[in-house]
């Protein structure tokens, strides 16, 4: 197939699916990183005995680079990825390239796979991963002396199966979704944390994901952010430790106050939720998922609409607010675009 060809099939996969057949990477051994490369997409070599297969030393960001009417490609927010990598890379003590070094490799890398980039609506999903490989099965107690820094890119569309549409999320009030002190980690390990949970959910409620609510504090779902929205408000829990700083999150709540909404980052006990929803709305943010409203919540067994079950008019004007300005039809004002 063409990469025309390619790019078509992939973004009607499951997202992610489909990697551009370019990958970028550098290692780290020796107290120093090797001079950055893009490659053809191969495996990786690495030692079964590599630190990250055995104690979880991984941690990666999650990007986009979008196509403007005019053919131009352009990152979302890299910046800001690149600081949220930092703070990962160390809560897990691993070495890290300098941030110049880190974005010069992903928009290197995404120049070379521009011709993989789709046509909105359709984006280049950019996954920046770092991973621990010292060879030492006994180094349960000690972060990796080695590194590898490697970046992939694939096209890709909706996140969620059938495209756009209200979600069903089932509450959880026992089990955290992670360590509380190591939420903000965009780590691999947070994420297996909650697999389980999230995988019984979806057999058993039929749901599309969990909001996570330990001790009725509801904080995230397992792999997006949590807002509530009427006509005025934007309501989401304030930055701590206990769940990931979505930049999507940060970028919905500057836009969300340039239209006129009061933001208010305050706690939300389960009681508030519920006591919200019959006539508000509720929406999940991140990079994947961009802004999606939740249509039904699953409580002890009972179903509950939020709203009238669709996507509600605060949430349809946040999100194309958000996508206008990643495909080129509204103005950056914010400086959030870095072109290629």
């Amino acid at each position: 197939m063409t990469i025309t060809e390619q790019v078509k099939h992939a973004i009607e996969q499951p997202f992610g699916k489909v990697l551009a057949d370019k990958m970028a990477l550098t290692s780290y051994t020796n107290g120093s990183w090797s001079e950055p490369i893009v490659q053809p997409l191969q495996p990786l070599s690495l030692s079964p005995g590599a630190h990250v297969f055995h104690y979880a030393s991984a941690c990666f960001e999650g990007l986009k680079a979008h196509r403007f009417d005019d053919g131009s490609i352009h990152i979302f927010r890299l910046d800001a990825h690149l600081a949220r990598l930092q703070q990962s890379a160390q809560l897990l003590c691993l070495p890290l390239p300098d941030e110049s070094v880190c974005r010069a490799m992903i928009v290197d890398l995404v120049r070379q796979c521009r011709e993989w980039v789709p046509q909105h609506p359709g984006t280049l999903y950019i996954r920046p991963t770092l991973i621990g490989t010292e060879p030492s099965i006994g180094s349960a107690a000690t972060p990796s002396k080695d590194a590898l820094f490697y970046v992939l890119v694939s096209p890709v569309g909706s996140y969620f199966k059938g495209g756009i549409k209200p979600l069903r999320l089932s509450i959880e009030t026992t089990h955290w979704r992670t360590s509380p002190e190591f939420g903000l980690a965009k780590a691999g390990g947070n994420y297996a944390a909650a697999l389980k949970m999230i995988q019984d959910a979806k057999n058993n409620l039929h749901v599309d994901q969990v909001l996570f609510a330990p001790g009725n504090d509801v904080q995230e779902t397992g792999a997006a952010n949590f807002m509530l929205l009427n006509d005025r408000q934007l309501i989401t829990k304030p930055l701590d430790t206990t769940f990931l700083h979505g930049v999507t999150r940060d970028s919905i709540l500057t836009i969300a106050r340039e239209l006129g909404y009061e933001v208010r980052e305050e706690a939300i006990p389960l009681d508030r939720l519920l006591a919200w929803v019959p006539n508000g709305e509720a929406v999940l943010t991140g990079t994947a998922a961009v802004l999606a409203s939740v249509g039904t919540l699953i409580h002890k067994g009972e179903e509950i609409k939020v709203g009238n079950g669709e996507m509600g008019p605060n949430a349809a004007r946040l999100r194309s607010a958000l996508v206008n300005i990643q495909n080129g039809t509204a103005p950056d004002h914010n400086g959030w675009l870095t072109a290629i």
